[in-house]
């Protein structure tokens, strides 16, 4: 039997408009004696700018559904490519599991927002689906991308229901290495409310060591890159850019004994990057999580993490030396650090490491800033 099926969804604008989306059921082939096994029906979007395809595909008694680039789901995504071809913008409205006590999304759910789209945008430009937004020549080598580092920086967080948007963009970044950028916006209002930017390394899948970018690559990848460099922080000696020192045992603060669940797995078996910010949080003090909100998160990553691992995380409040050499390369006059004079905000050292030999996972370092009254 095969059902030929008919999907058009509309996006209206945020104000008041409302996001429909229609299917039905056109009807049934009538049978035939001699109709081959396996057959497909080809349909297109009305709404799509690009011819997109689907098939309904029928094998005996049963039928499925196939998407190529250009699904259902691109028909229904609110993201696309900008004009010019060189980034990419999406849309995401906040649920109600994606927030927290403050009835404002998590940094989690950010993280988790960012990657989304540089998943998407990946996608949109004809990578692979597989997880590892590899052009041709890189699966033909067996090469992936992995997070070298990461860094974020949220001005406002988003509320329940509220509407971001975000936009993001790759370019290269050494011999090894790539970037990704993010601009994050409330979509009513177009105020600016978070930027990130991410470095990678090419690694071989299957030797896990790093590896140059080749001609090939560098010329598949930075197609659909902007032409002049573009950052999201622009700024000199901004905040990404800090190095991170190594925390030193004794940490004042500890959670031993993390274990990752299947939950952090991701598609390619391992941990996601974003299970390392919570188990940074894991080991902040209570108290400053209370009356402080996060502001700015930088993490190194530096091992791979698999499901049996058992981790640490370690936490201190970052030297005063630490901290005013931040607060100059921000142009910032005085210590970031808790003092009798001024807790508005704070600075505070991670690392995660490996239980058994104490190898280092990750390290990490946060910029906390005095919740607002209410």
């Amino acid at each position: 039997m095969l059902l030929k099926v008919s999907c058009n969804a509309a996006v209206a604008a945020y104000a008041g408009d409302q996001i429909q989306a229609k299917c039905r059921v056109v009807g049934q082939l009538p049978s035939r004696p001699n109709l081959p096994r396996r057959h497909a029906v080809a349909f297109s979007s009305p709404v799509a700018k690009a011819p997109l395809v689907q098939a309904v595909v029928s094998e005996g008694r049963a039928s499925r559904v196939e998407s190529g680039p250009g699904g259902l789901a691109d028909r229904l995504r609110l993201g696309s490519l900008t004009e010019d071809g060189l980034s990419y913008k999406e849309k995401f409205i906040v649920r109600c599991y994606e927030v927290g006590i403050n009835k404002t999304a998590t940094v989690e759910t950010i993280a988790n927002l960012l990657q989304e789209v540089g998943c998407n945008h990946a996608q949109s430009v004809g990578y692979s689906t597989d997880g590892f937004a590899t052009t041709t020549t890189m699966r033909k080598l067996h090469l992936i991308w992995v997070t070298a580092r990461m860094h974020i920086e949220i001005y406002k967080y988003p509320a329940w229901s509220d509407v971001v948007e975000i936009e993001t963009w790759c370019q290269g970044e050494g011999r090894i290495g790539t970037r990704r950028d993010w601009i994050l916006k409330n979509y009513a209002t177009g105020q600016m409310i978070g930027r990130a930017t991410s470095k990678w390394v090419m690694m071989n899948q299957d030797t896990r060591r790093f590896q140059k970018v080749s001609d090939d690559v560098r010329a598949e990848h930075l197609a659909y890159a902007p032409r002049e460099l573009r950052l999201a922080f622009p700024e000199d000696n901004n905040r990404s850019l800090k190095k991170i020192s190594k925390l030193e045992d004794p940490a004042q603060h500890s959670k031993l004994g993390l274990v990752p669940r299947r939950a952090d797995l991701d598609m390619n078996q391992h941990v996601n990057n974003v299970a390392y910010i919570g188990w940074i949080l894991e080991s902040m003090p209570q108290e400053i999580m209370d009356t402080h909100e996060l502001q700015a998160i930088t993490l190194d990553y530096r091992r791979e993490c698999q499901h049996d691992d058992v981790v640490d995380s370690l936490t201190s409040l970052e030297s005063i030396e630490e901290s005013e050499a931040v607060s100059e390369l921000q142009g910032i006059n005085g210590s970031a650090t808790a003092t009798a004079n001024n807790q508005e905000h704070l600075n505070f050292q991670h690392l995660l490491r490996l239980s058994g030999d104490g190898l280092e996972i990750n390290r990490g370092r946060t910029e906390w800033r005095k919740k607002a009254a209410r």
